[in-house]
């Protein structure tokens, strides 16, 4: 038990130190530092909320109903077997020697 007074403190100290890594304030170059240069073929620099906005191509819309009840699937030709292992000759197996 003289151990709990300690090991409180490590944890208070702990969820201190996590508390400070939470700190939010406003994103800004530091000085002397400048934007990245315009992507390749654009002649000027999108602006930040420009690069934050998703394209619609970055969200589809949902094109596949859902299935209310059970069907058969069609056939899928590129469902194949795996492959059979290479079985080995029983003749040279035997003699050991390779051909």
């Amino acid at each position: 038990m003289k151990k709990a007074p300690g090991y409180l403190v490590g944890v208070v100290l702990v969820l201190l130190s996590l508390a400070a890594c939470g700190q939010k304030s406003a994103l800004g170059l530091k000085p002397g530092q400048q934007m990245p240069p315009a992507p390749y073929g654009r002649a000027d620099k999108p602006a930040a909320s420009e690069l934050l906005t998703t394209p619609t191509i970055a969200i589809p819309e949902r094109s596949v109903e859902l299935r209310t009840r059970s069907e058969e699937r069609q056939d899928d030709p590129f469902d194949l077997p795996p492959p059979e292992a290479p079985q080995p000759d029983p003749t040279t197996a035997a003699s050991g020697q390779p051909e």
